[in-house]
């Protein structure tokens, strides 16, 4: 080989090797970021998921005119009180529950989404009901893959992960379906969001953060007196969802005519509205309830609570299930699962 060769064919092979190792360096920089959270992509989102409702706007389309708030947390810097009166009480506002909603949100300080979360594109969300319907499904590895799983009360999670998965993003709960202590079925990271019915359950909040002396009275059946929620995964919802799911959702009358028993949105239509305003994609799975004249019938995917059990409720199952089905037929909502 002559020198002249030699040396075209060292340049080249030079060349080759130079992209080689620049592919390298790039295939493994894209690695370490994707694993690290260096990206805002998910790994778990889906393109062809969000490409259909992104497109449509679906949201734009709703009949109760829906305002994709985003922010679901109340946090200490919005409430100077004077400027941020409120006319109604828990669970339509605040008034008359300023001082306690203070003094909590002055321990848990933190009212934000987890960053993975809020800086995606696009997010893919399932809402987890406790219904029947959810058993024998083996969904729970589809479950897993949305960017975000909202999970209600004190649904369990260890022994059922085949049908309703593992992965908890966010738990809503109230006092009386909490449970005592929140790492037995949840993540260490995920968010428990105090849903406030009553001022009693800010006060409730309110004494286990300060450790103070527990009051009883108030409640429909005792919450836990010890409760090992962190501190920093704790956020109260803003009552301007349950507002709004009542007032425009269900038409449930925020003030009840003469003595009329309240009735007030479930946990998990709530839980429903506040993904459609967070979210860009929204299935759904554990949603229904038996025929009600069938009252030995079990209403969760665990224990053995039956249709009885709902007989002397504050909400409206039959206009919730109205509702749930309107949303369906808007394309707002996905089942994951066959329903009636």
């Amino acid at each position: 080989m002559s020198h002249k060769a030699a040396k075209t064919w060292c340049l080249r092979f030079f060349v080759i090797a130079l992209f080689l190792v620049s592919f390298v360096t790039y295939y493994c920089s894209h690695a370490f970021l994707q694993s690290y959270g260096g990206t805002s992509k998910s790994p778990n989102s889906s393109k062809s998921l969000c490409g259909g409702w992104l497109t449509q706007k679906k949201w734009e389309s709703l009949n109760f005119n829906i305002s994709r708030q985003t922010k679901l947390f109340l946090k200490l810097e919005d409430f100077f009180w004077r400027e941020h009166l409120s006319k109604l009480a828990l669970p339509y506002g605040i008034k008359g529950s300023e001082l306690l909603l203070l003094k909590v949100l002055a321990i848990i300080a933190n009212s934000k989404m987890p960053a993975n979360i809020e800086n995606l594109d696009c997010r893919t969300c399932v809402v987890i009901g406790n219904g029947f319907a959810i058993k024998n499904s083996s969904l729970g590895s589809a479950i897993n893959k949305y960017d975000m799983v909202i999970r209600l009360n004190d649904a369990p999670v260890r022994g059922y992960e085949e049908d309703v998965g593992n992965k908890t993003t966010m738990r809503m709960f109230y006092p009386e379906s909490a449970s005592y202590n929140p790492s037995l079925h949840n993540h260490p990271s995920t968010l428990m969001v105090l849903v406030p019915f009553k001022q009693q359950d800010l006060r409730w909040l309110k004494e286990i953060l300060y450790d103070e002396k527990r009051v009883r009275k108030g409640f429909w059946r005792p919450p836990p007196q010890i409760w090992l929620g962190e501190t920093s995964n704790i956020r109260v919802l803003d009552p301007h969802f349950i507002h709004q799911t009542a007032d425009r959702l269900l038409q449930i009358p925020l003030i009840p005519k003469n003595k009329q028993l309240p009735a007030h949105p479930t946990t998990g239509i709530l839980a429903v509205f506040v993904a459609l305003n967070y979210c860009d994609v929204v299935h759904i799975a554990g949603f229904g309830y038996p025929v009600a004249n069938n009252q030995k019938h079990p209403i969760h995917y665990y224990g053995y609570d039956t249709m009885k059990s709902m007989k002397d409720s504050y909400h409206d199952l039959n206009q919730e299930a109205e509702a749930l089905k309107r949303l369906e037929d808007l394309g707002a909502i996905l089942y994951l699962h066959p329903h009636t």
